[in-house]
């Protein structure tokens, strides 16, 4: 008899114990889900912050791009005009007196001569904008082609 009172009072802790349990684990759960949805909410707003960088990123390197390219074009746009004009100038030259041709190709090699510093104080004295010229004159040269 003695069995079958210890093994009556043994399932009568276990019921208790499960619900103990079962109780402690739904909270432990409860508390993971919780902290889980708050490591998910920190995440999203930094994916969320991330993607706006790598938006305002994108506007930027296209903003750079068009002005690249605007330059670039403007830099072969130059050393056309060059070009010719040299072309010009070597035309011309020849109907000019020989003291004249002289003071001419003094010039022109002085012309050649031009400094990076020179540069600098000719643009700060003109005062060349930024901003938008890149796309103004990309749409500006897209008119100038054939």
């Amino acid at each position: 008899m003695m069995f079958p009172q210890s093994r009556h009072s043994g399932s009568s802790h276990l019921p208790q114990q499960l619900k103990f349990t079962t109780s402690d684990s739904c909270d432990r759960i409860k508390d993971e889900f919780q902290l889980l949805q708050a490591q998910y909410h920190s995440l999203k707003l930094e994916c969320d912050k991330l993607a706006s960088e790598k938006s305002e990123m994108q506007r930027h390197y296209v903003m750079y791009y068009e002005m690249s390219y605007g330059l670039n074009i403007e830099m072969h746009k130059q050393a056309e005009i060059v070009k010719r004009l040299n072309g010009i100038c070597a035309q011309v030259l020849p109907y000019l007196s020989q003291e004249h041709q002289q003071q001419v190709l003094g010039a022109i090699e002085r012309a050649k001569q031009v400094t990076a510093p020179e540069l600098n104080s000719i643009i700060r004295v003109r005062g060349v904008p930024y901003g938008n010229w890149a796309v103004g004159r990309r749409e500006e040269h897209w008119r100038s082609f054939p």
